[in-house]
């Protein structure tokens, strides 16, 4: 689904406007991306996490020409899901995201 398709869907499933689906959208992304750049982390229970990590500073090589080059330090940001959305994402499989989770485990214990 890209943003054109999400506020077609917002504005279908709340009777409102596709203008106002689209303020909607574009209100949480800008909030997001503020709360990020101003160092803040974002937490929406069910949904995720928007967090910055550091990256440290670190030697690299040019894959064209081999040669060494540094690469700067600079902030990640990451995301994590979170449960709702790791469910929902499951669902099609018919197992929850910890039965997925307990199999890796053990997958990985047998190796």
């Amino acid at each position: 689904m890209n943003k054109t398709e999400l506020v077609d869907f917002i504005a279908s499933q709340n009777d409102c406007s596709k203008v106002e689906a689209e303020k909607a959208v574009n209100l949480f992304t800008n909030g997001v991306i503020e709360a990020v750049s101003e160092g803040n982390d974002v937490s929406l229970i069910g949904f995720g996490n928007f967090t910055i990590s550091a990256v440290e500073a670190r030697k690299g090589i040019n894959p064209k020409t081999k040669e060494p080059l540094q690469i700067e330090a600079y902030n990640q940001v990451r995301f994590k899901v979170g449960q709702k959305l790791k469910d929902a994402g499951n669902s099609n499989t018919g197992k929850s995201s910890k039965s997925i989770a307990s199999k890796s485990k053990n997958t990985k214990a047998k190796k």
